[in-house]
């Protein structure tokens, strides 16, 4: 899966380390069920809100 650098970047910043590989796998999950190849910063922002809690 190919990150877009900014995605990556706010991937780093907005998840603590320990967990940024499940969080990582989650995100390229949902592309993937979207037939998308590539996470850029608005995906991610839309992925990281999809999952936070209610």
């Amino acid at each position: 899966m190919d990150w877009q650098p900014e995605a990556q970047a706010a991937l780093k910043k907005d998840v603590p380390f320990f967990v940024r590989p499940a969080v990582r796998q989650r995100v390229e999950a949902m592309a993937s069920s979207e037939g998308r190849s590539d996470i850029d910063l608005a995906f991610y922002q839309d992925a990281k809100q999809a999952m936070a809690p209610s």
